[in-house]
């Protein structure tokens, strides 16, 4: 008898570290860290010092080289001869090559403003890519609990399995001695096949559901996996914490950093220049042979009027900010009236489920009573199987309750951001 105890429990351990628990916060965070679109974080911000990169280049030297050769049709001759100093015209084939060299200056902070700009329109990125992989937990919470109500729906089935086999063993005796008619015993067996087929039809589904959220968090996930029922509490009603209102900061931030770099383009601009070069004719165009040369100098470039172009771009970004503002506005009505939907589910299901209590406990008590009445003989094998498939319908009736309890709150914390 130990021995038999013993592997009876070794099986047991087995079977039990086969099994691969899993949590919906383990969801959320699988799904956070191995979905697609979570490289885009990394991603981005890569592009972004790339960019930036490339922008401070603009504070570095500026070096061109520069070769040409040329033929004119008239060159410059001056209309009188100097006695005793003949100038001779240039040559009508010209040649020059050049080492031009520019170095920014003063910009007027143009660069930095730039760079300002490319911070913020990553973070921007950022967050909308946080958006889409919150977005996620709404498909994984369907998915999740519709498991979950397989999961119960399935032991149910077997609890109700056992009890009928523990009838049809009954009743087998009083059949052989004929004291139960045949029909009897065939009555259960049919309801045994019932509800076989039931179970097959669970499992099917369960394991499309289980496919999809396999496919959502990247994990695999087969029928040993087992789904732990959360315990979730519902905050008090607070603040809505979601990843959107921290978008819409970050765009607002965005454009009025644009407006910066708007100002900043009309700034004066003063660049130093460098020329070093070979040609013919240098820059003595009455010494007609090959000369080097250099030259140079400051230069300034300003745009002192631009016929109102920076006053309409910036009035272009105050109308986006309006356009960001009136999103704002749209998303906190619709996520107070999915707040409001979320609680009153919450409400509907908890007294659903006080109800429950009272029918399960009336029909346990009919079917204790029918299953003695069946035992004595006294009543139809086929009215023990409706009186059983009632009570067995009320914990059914129960336990979808329970999961859609547990998924209204949790819908609820995603609605609040929690």
């Amino acid at each position: 008898m130990k021995k038999v105890l013993l592997f009876l429990f070794t099986l047991a351990s087995i079977a039990g570290l086969a099994q691969q628990q899993l949590t919906l916060e383990a969801c959320y965070a699988m799904a956070k860290k191995n979905y697609p679109l979570a490289k885009q974080t990394s991603l981005l911000e890569e592009k972004t010092k790339a960019e930036i990169k490339v922008l401070e280049k603009g504070k570095l030297p500026q070096l061109d080289l520069n070769a040409q050769a040329t033929y004119q049709s008239e060159v410059i001759e001056l209309p009188f001869q100097l006695p005793n100093a003949p100038v001779e015209a240039p040559n009508n084939d010209q040649y020059r090559a050049t080492l031009d060299a520019n170095q920014l200056i003063y910009n007027g902070g143009n660069i930095a403003a730039n760079t300002r700009l490319k911070t913020a329109q990553l973070k921007t990125q950022q967050q909308q890519v946080a958006v889409n992989l919150y977005s996620l937990k709404n498909r994984i919470n369907q998915n999740f609990f519709g498991i979950l109500l397989f999961q119960e729906q399935e032991k149910l089935l077997l609890s109700k399995m056992e009890q009928l086999d523990a009838r049809l063993k009954e009743i087998r005796a009083g059949v052989k001695y004929g004291a139960v008619l045949p029909a009897s015993e065939q009555l259960l067996k049919a309801e045994l096949l019932k509800l076989e087929q039931q179970r097959t039809q669970i499992n099917s589904d369960r394991k499309k559901a289980l496919e999809n959220l396999s496919l959502l968090i990247f994990q695999d996930l087969d029928d040993a996996t087992v789904l732990v029922h959360p315990e979730i509490l519902t905050p008090a009603e607070i603040t809505p914490n979601r990843p959107e209102l921290e978008l819409f900061k970050l765009q607002e931030t965005q454009l009025e950093t644009s407006k910066e770099v708007i100002s900043k383009s009309n700034y004066p601009k003063l660049f130093g220049f460098a020329q070093a070069g070979y040609g013919n004719p240098g820059l003595n165009m009455l010494d007609n042979s090959f000369q080097d040369f250099y030259m140079v100098g400051l230069k300034l470039n300003w745009n002192i009027f631009d016929w109102g172009k920076t006053k309409q771009q910036k009035q272009a970004v105050d109308i986006s900010k309006k356009l960001v503002n009136t999103e704002r506005e749209t998303f906190l009505l619709n996520n107070e009236m999915q707040q409001k939907e979320a609680e009153n589910d919450i409400k509907k299901y908890e007294e659903l489920m006080l109800k429950d209590a009272d029918i399960i406990d009336l029909r346990e008590k009919i079917l204790q009573a029918t299953t003695a009445q069946f035992q004595n003989g006294a009543i139809t094998a086929s009215e023990y199987i409706t009186e059983l498939n009632n009570l067995y319908e009320a914990r059914i009736e129960r336990k979808l309750h329970e999961v859609q309890l547990s998924l209204a709150k949790a819908n609820y914390k995603i609605i609040q951001g929690d």
